[in-house]
């Protein structure tokens, strides 16, 4: 019988190796018997391998690495562990988050709880408050708050961080949502929100979801997006929205046909 984990995270790794520390990862460990941590090394050229299996050493029965021959994106590296952990992983909640825990595991754990029999889809915000500590690149700050509302907008939804590093979902919604490769290698967590409402409806995926201020978040160095990629954005966003309105529209007309069958 497989061993049954309450919460897996999935964590897509591309050089990460001035970015990991390795304290982090076996203080929670050490903590968290009731966790999978499944690494996807993206293609790695430094020492990132060599870091992954020093934490696999430290808890094997609690860590999977998986490994990408050659550098494939974050996107792919997400929906290779997700796929992984769906056909070979007995668990209630899955999530992925950033190497670099810009984002922490004990938060990431903390906000899983809030997945229940009605809450799906749980996901981190970046929002300042008194009671928080949000620590970003002033440039970067300006820069996603433009990209977040253009997404916002576009997803015709109040959504204030679609492109926080922590999102959690249920065994069943990332079984329904994870099965084909994503149109975007940075913006597949946008993706993530259209194929939630492709399948439950607007409603449905504001009734079944959760945005969660974080306590902590730290922009860390070294970032893998390029600021000329935010020239992009625009191409991207647009793509996006084009496929997955055709995508909408074609399953509207196949339920119209099946009610008039």
């Amino acid at each position: 019988m497989k061993k049954y984990f309450e919460l897996v995270i999935v964590i897509p790794a591309f050089n990460e190796e001035k970015r990991i520390t390795l304290k982090k990862y076996f203080d929670f460990l050490n903590m968290h018997k009731d966790v999978m941590l499944c690494f996807v090394n993206d293609g790695s050229t430094d020492q990132t391998k060599k870091l992954l299996h020093n934490i696999e050493l430290s808890s094997h029965k609690n860590v999977k690495i998986i490994e990408h021959k050659k550098n494939l994106g974050k996107a792919t590296a997400v929906l290779t562990g997700f796929q992984f952990c769906n056909k070979n992983i007995n668990y209630s909640k899955i999530a992925y988050l950033d190497a670099d825990l810009s984002t922490s595991l004990e938060e990431c754990y903390e906000i899983s709880k809030n997945i229940d029999t009605t809450t799906s889809f749980v996901f981190g915000s970046r929002i300042r408050k008194l009671d928080s500590f949000i620590r970003r690149k002033s440039y970067r700050f300006f820069i996603g708050r433009f990209i977040a509302t253009l997404i916002s907008k576009q997803l015709k939804l109040p959504v204030y961080d679609t492109q926080c590093g922590c999102k959690i979902f249920s065994n069943l919604l990332a079984h329904e949502i994870f099965q084909q490769k994503f149109v975007s290698a940075w913006l597949f967590d946008v993706e993530i929100f259209h194929r939630i409402q492709n399948i439950y409806g607007k409603q449905g995926l504001i009734r079944i979801s959760k945005e969660i201020p974080l306590r902590s978040w730290i922009d860390k160095n070294h970032s893998k997006v390029s600021l000329f990629y935010f020239f992009k954005i625009w191409f991207e966003l647009l793509m996006i929205k084009r496929i997955y309105t055709i995508k909408e529209i074609n399953k509207t007309q196949e339920i119209l046909s099946e009610t008039i069958v």
